[in-house]
């Protein structure tokens, strides 16, 4: 089994390491091609005003100045001599729950993947405001990586689908399993931006935290880290809402 993998957070992140070992569990032929510099929050975006450079660190490590979408093309199209069998993107260093997977270079890594007919998985650790005891930010992810893929490796899935998986800022030990959950929302009209000053006297601001929406069967991802979870969750690329198009229809019937 051919593995690309690859990140948002930079080719020397700590998390596309831990990945890349994680990765050795399942495959002794793992490449790396992953963006030179971190992209945090670069969602699906492509680079198209200006050169995308490669650069070859190993026989299989390669860096991309451009996006972790521009990783995953290089990778499929210039880098690799055939398609791998299987993409990871991560591990972020920080969650990718909700709807704030929109804004995700790491899914959005994933979602090229999908869209090249390859089975893809999306991997993020939360981060809290506090370490895990032992200092290792990333303990949850690297007690439940392996446990947490294996079963997906000969999952069925449907075309244009990827998964999403975010471990708690737990130690292993601490976690309470694994939990197949639906994308959450945020409740953004609670969220706050703070305005406040610089010694200088200039303004900046801080987005404040939003609220988790809760949900009766407690059944998102947002809650399944919650409550101290690994979340699994399946997503698709189709982004149609279903339920509108005939109300459009009539709308527009001449």
């Amino acid at each position: 089994m051919r593995i690309l993998v690859t990140n948002d957070d930079g080719v020397h992140a700590p998390g596309i390491a831990l990945l890349e070992e994680i990765a050795r569990q399942f495959s002794d032929d793992v490449w790396v091609v992953a963006p030179a510099d971190n992209q945090t929050g670069a969602g699906h975006s492509l680079t198209l005003s200006s050169p995308v450079r490669l650069r070859k660190h190993t026989e299989r490590r390669w860096s991309v100045t451009g996006t972790p979408t521009d990783a995953v093309t290089m990778g499929l199209k210039v880098v690799l001599d055939s398609p791998p069998d299987l993409i990871l993107s991560g591990i972020n260093a920080g969650a990718n729950l909700g709807d704030d997977i929109t804004y995700s270079g790491t899914v959005s890594a994933a979602m090229e993947g999908a869209l090249a007919g390859i089975r893809s998985i999306g991997l993020s650790q939360v981060m809290g405001p506090d370490a895990p005891a032992s200092g290792d930010r990333f303990a949850a992810a690297r007690g439940w990586s392996a446990r947490a893929i294996a079963p997906l490796l000969d999952a069925p899935f449907a075309p244009r689908t990827l998964v999403s998986i975010n471990f708690p800022a737990l130690e292993p030990d601490a976690v309470q399993g694994i939990r197949v959950a639906r994308q959450g929302f945020h409740d953004y009209a609670r969220g706050t931006v703070e305005e406040r000053r610089d010694p200088r006297g200039f303004r900046y601001y801080w987005f404040g935290l939003d609220a988790v929406e809760h949900t009766r069967g407690h059944d998102s991802d947002l809650e399944a880290v919650e409550d101290g979870y690994v979340s699994v969750t399946p997503l698709q690329l189709e982004l149609t809402h279903a339920a509108s198009l005939g109300v459009l229809k009539e709308r527009y019937r001449g």
